[in-house]
């Protein structure tokens, strides 16, 4: 299943999203079949299996009742959130976990020997289709990075890697937008991170039973259709496996916390001379299994 947040007029939705763009509101379908779900997806994630198992039968049940009216909403008449509208942690990032965008970054000194590991913060999420600020008045150096999300499904802490997909929920992309003047210039990265609309999520949270192996998925980044970055999460340098045990090890991870995994080769501060992002701009980001993040830049 497919799961994601909508915003019809002023309120938000947890949604399934079904074929050719059509959504079933859970909550709706809940109600009419005197079930409770939780109004956020974060909650859902927090009831685990149990919100599976209702998910499952409520899109059983709304496939075949007779009167399907008010079950349903067609794509352009509603607005994309962030699946997870406000995280809240900050989200986890994973920096030069492709060998290839280490080096067109540095060189080969550049590769890491451990997970690298740093945040962008929750006011930086927007959704699917929200415009991108460009935030003039403080960068001219507007970078992409597309990159695979891996969204945590239960409490753990000091995780085995062998165990670590256990406690994964589902997986969905970032765009881990980034001023590189100002990664350069506050010799950290949180600021350059962290602008508002900066971390642009989804459309949607693929559960995991979807995805026999997300270590092996092909990634292409497109800018105005033009493909910046095309390569495959089998060059992860560090496994979601070993990403989760490593952040796990003295750090509690909670249901609906999210780790960027990374970006490969191909963003703009890459190219000589660098191609960063300008107005108007329209970044598309595709991954196998779960379909295109698109946003612009405005």
């Amino acid at each position: 299943m497919k799961f994601a947040t909508v915003k019809i007029g002023s309120a938000s939705k947890v949604v399934i999203v079904e074929e050719q763009g059509k959504v079933l509101l859970l909550q709706d379908a809940a109600e009419k079949m005197k079930m409770e779900v939780p109004n956020t997806l974060l909650a859902c994630i927090s009831e685990g299996e149990e919100f599976l198992n209702k998910a499952s039968a409520i899109q059983h049940w709304a496939a075949h009742t007779d009167n399907q009216t008010g079950l349903y909403s067609e794509e352009g008449s509603f607005d994309w959130e962030s699946p997870i509208p406000r995280p809240v942690k900050n989200i986890f990032c994973v920096g030069k976990n492709y060998a290839d965008h280490a080096i067109e970054m540095g060189s080969e000194a550049d590769i890491p020997e451990h997970v690298m590991l740093f945040s962008k913060a929750t006011t930086s999420v927007i959704g699917h289709g929200t415009p991108i600020p460009n935030h003039e008045e403080v960068t001219n150096q507007l970078d992409y990075e597309g990159e695979l999300a891996v969204v945590i499904g239960k409490t753990g802490k000091a995780i085995q890697k062998e165990h670590a997909l256990d406690y994964v929920f589902g997986y969905t992309i970032v765009n881990d937008i980034t001023a590189r003047d100002l990664q350069a210039r506050h010799k950290q990265f949180l600021l350059g991170k962290s602008l508002d609309g900066s971390c642009p999520i989804g459309p949607y949270i693929v559960e995991k039973s979807e995805i026999e192996n997300p270590n092996q998925l092909g990634i292409e980044t497109k800018v105005n259709g033009e493909s910046r970055q095309k390569s495959n999460t089998k060059q992860f340098i560090f496994p979601i496996e070993e990403i989760i045990e490593v952040l796990s090890k003295g750090m509690t991870l909670e249901p609906g916390d999210i780790i960027a995994t990374g970006t490969p080769a191909g963003v703009g501060k890459g190219f000589k001379p660098p191609r960063f992002l300008t107005k108007g701009d329209c970044i598309e980001i595709t991954i196998d299994k779960i379909g295109t993040l698109k946003n612009s830049i405005h």
